[in-house]
């Protein structure tokens, strides 16, 4: 993944959490300004560190990595909202998503 995608997909996961870089690097136990400077191209977060912020974000690492899902946390609830469903709810669901989607 590019600098310039995981920075644009950090910055998309933490304002959809709604939190400031500033709360979510103290949150990280780190310097205020440590997820700022991230999302500034400045530098990257280690390993071990990404995988801090994906469990502060709510997301597996292959979550975070997959940006065609805007927002895994909530395609999680969907997903589990929908367990127990008949066929034909499913089938509805499906057809509504899709016209959604079209929208």
């Amino acid at each position: 993944m590019e600098q310039a995608v995981f920075i644009k997909r950090l910055v998309e996961l933490r304002m959809n959490k709604g939190v400031s870089a500033r709360d979510m690097s103290l949150s990280l136990g780190q310097s205020a300004g440590y997820i700022n400077n991230i999302e500034n191209g400045i530098n990257y977060p280690s390993m071990t560190v990404f995988f801090y912020i994906c469990e502060y974000l709510g997301v597996t690492p292959k979550e975070f990595f997959d940006v065609e899902t805007a927002n895994p946390t909530k395609a999680n609830d969907l997903l589990n909202a929908v367990k127990g469903l008949s066929n034909k709810q499913l089938d509805n669901l499906i057809a509504l998503a899709r016209d959604l989607k079209k929208q």
